[in-house]
């Protein structure tokens, strides 16, 4: 019973200090007056919407969240379907190469982003000329080896017998993902959306290189433009930053509340009797 209540307490403080960078965020968002003190923790002098009204008033905040919601959609869809394709690919279909095909793969995953990034300018902005638009802040994300291997290692987990059994009634490889290894791996698959999500969610470097039109820059260039320019200029900068964080955390914060029992569960024995 001690030990039990002493793993509670210390389960409680780990909370506590992970939650409160957040709780700091929005108290500070809320404050009239700027207090980069820790004491600026404990509202005083009541709380106002005043910090967000200021930022949204140079920053259009509904049309960067817009514009990053479309940037993390396209890469969360590329994605899941590449990555479910080359995944099953890699653990259920046997053809020559496949092995070193993996192993490349995960060799890829040590190769640092920065080091791509001039390559992928020149072929993204001057080959393609696809500079303030869409696909081309979303191309270079499309396909995640991490999701790949993710994918991989979900699928190896399934009974051959479900694939056998499927090929044997003449279905179809396609077939055979879509209605017996995908309903599977719902766990993988919501993983992996949040794992995504939050790479574009919060990626400044190339929607930043790449988009020069400020009709087309995600929430997060946005902010490191206002930051940079005009935070300095209004009443309480430090609130309109940390209104600014708010808004660009508060996705992911509630994606991961929403779905984060899924994460734990699986149906990998659900297809398989005995």
């Amino acid at each position: 019973m001690q030990r039990n209540r002493l793993r509670n307490v210390v389960v409680l403080v780990g909370a506590l200090v992970f939650v409160f960078p957040f709780y700091y965020m929005v108290v500070g968002s809320l404050q009239k007056e700027p207090d980069t003190s820790v004491a600026g923790a404990i509202p005083s002098g009541g709380l106002t919407l005043d910090n967000y009204a200021a930022i949204n008033g140079r920053v259009d905040l509904a049309q960067t969240l817009l514009n990053s919601g479309i940037f993390t959609g396209g890469v969360i869809l590329g994605t899941l379907v590449l990555g479910v394709l080359a995944g099953y690919a890699l653990a259920r279909l046997h053809f020559r190469g496949r092995g070193t095909l993996f192993a490349v793969m995960l060799l890829v995953q040590i190769i640092p982003f920065q080091l791509l990034m001039i390559p992928l300018y020149v072929m993204i902005v001057r080959t393609y000329g696809l500079a303030d638009s869409y696909a081309g802040m979303i191309l270079p994300f499309a396909i995640n080896s991490t999701a790949v291997f993710l994918f991989r290692q979900f699928f190896l987990q399934l009974p051959e017998d479900l694939f056998s059994a499927a090929r044997l009634d003449g279905a179809g490889e396609l077939r055979i993902l879509w209605s017996v290894a995908l309903p599977l791996v719902r766990p993988a698959l919501l993983t992996a959306t949040l794992v995504t999500f939050i790479g574009p969610w919060n990626e400044f470097l190339w929607p930043f290189l790449v988009t020069k039109d400020a009709d087309m820059q995600p929430l997060a260039v946005a902010l490191a433009n206002y930051i940079s320019n005009v935070a300095g200029s209004v009443a309480n900068p430090f609130g309109s930053i940390l209104a600014g964080a708010v808004v660009l955390a508060a996705p992911a914060v509630v994606l991961f509340v929403l779905f984060q029992r899924h994460f734990t569960s699986s149906d990998l024995g659900s297809g398989v009797k005995g």
